[in-house]
């Protein structure tokens, strides 16, 4: 699949952003090799519950820190001590903020040069969530509240996350889906669109789409299927879906390498006015299931397609030109984010046969 260069986007390889890298309930006190933005890093939970991402490999002899079954230091359980982990290769110990603070057998200290760098990890939602900055900055802007999570006792049920593996693709062509209003119809089976519109806000671009459908909605006018989606930064999508049961989704893009993306998907559905029972929580289960299925239509053009470098763009398509530009924020130094979004920043309306309200 094509790199982030030819697309045009600008100086750095990688976007700059918070992205999912792991469901939480799967990092444990076993550290973990995993790879994202073409580099190999280490996950595990200290003895705190603290989440840690390291550097993968020590700054010693370049050992990784957690390929490693054989070394008497694994074997022996002495690998993991409180936040810290050990070197299996020669047992020099590294804190969770990346810092060597002990080297077994040296009579000389710690170098301060020993020490591998520490990512930025928040545990929110039942995912573990990397900052990831290629100018090595703080987060600029904050993680989507993911309200409904804490909502159980008003009948939302919480997600299952469904890893989907690994796309050979750019991020990019899974942003362009924002401005396509195209392809709903002969993709998801929408018919009859009431509305399209995005909007550009800084670092968040929202869709806003109504429109009936082949199955999931009667065949009255009146009856619209309605949907609120949005990115917060280039690697979260939410999408509020109003109904009999309200639902959020969440599609998540993690690059791996150059051109190349892990993805998850999840859905929170509200059952109930209070704590959904156990026939409640399996049909969110299979309200999921049925919302991936419809997801899938998607996965399988992106996994098929070549990479559309340029688009050959029609007027009835969707603002792609104002997606992309809105896309290469975070691929630039973030000084130069607001020249982006104010290129950008508004509400582009492509369709709209809403009835207004008469003038008094």
């Amino acid at each position: 699949m094509a790199k982030t260069a030819e697309y045009g986007l600008g100086e750095y390889t990688f976007p700059r952003g918070w992205f999912m890298i792991a469901v939480a309930q799967d990092v444990t006190n076993k550290p973990e090799p995993v790879r994202f933005f073409g580099k190999d890093m280490v996950l595990y939970r200290g003895k705190s519950g603290r989440v840690v991402l390291l550097d993968a490999y020590c700054p010693h002899m370049r050992v990784h820190l957690a390929k490693n079954t054989t070394s008497y230091i694994v074997k022996d359980g002495e690998q993991m001590e409180g936040d810290s982990i050990r070197c299996p290769g020669h047992g020099w110990r590294f804190t969770a903020e990346g810092q060597c603070d002990d080297i077994p057998y040296s009579t000389h200290g710690v170098p301060k040069a020993a020490c591998v760098k520490s990512h930025k990890v928040v545990e929110k939602a039942g995912c573990i969530w990397m900052w990831h900055d290629m100018e090595g900055g703080a987060p600029d802007f904050d993680l989507p509240a993911f309200a409904e999570w804490d909502m159980e006792e008003q009948g939302w049920v919480r997600w299952r996350l469904d890893h989907l593996g690994t796309l050979p693709i750019h991020p990019q062509e899974i942003v362009d889906n924002m401005a396509d209003l195209a392809h709903f119809i002969p993709v998801h089976g929408s018919k009859d669109i009431v509305y399209f519109e995005n909007e550009f806000r800084d670092h968040v671009i929202m869709q806003r789409f109504g429109a009936g459908h082949r199955t999931l909605v009667s065949d009255t006018a009146e009856d619209v299927l309605t949907t609120d989606t949005w990115y917060t930064g280039p690697g979260i999508l939410l999408s509020k879906m109003e109904g009999q049961h309200p639902s959020v989704i969440m599609i998540c893009n993690t690059p791996v390498e150059d051109g190349e993306v892990r993805v998850w998907y999840a859905l929170m559905v509200k059952i109930a006015n209070e704590r959904a029972n156990d026939a409640g929580v399996s049909m969110a289960r299979s309200y999921q299931d049925v919302a991936l299925d419809a997801f899938a239509q998607d996965f399988e053009l992106w996994k098929f397609k070549e990479a559309a470098l340029n688009i050959l763009q029609v007027p009835d398509d969707g603002p792609f030109h104002k997606e992309r530009i809105w896309y290469r924020q975070f691929y630039n130094p973030r000084s130069r984010a607001k020249e982006f979004q104010d290129r950008v920043n508004g509400v582009h309306t492509s369709v709209d046969k809403r009835k207004k309200p008469q003038a008094a």
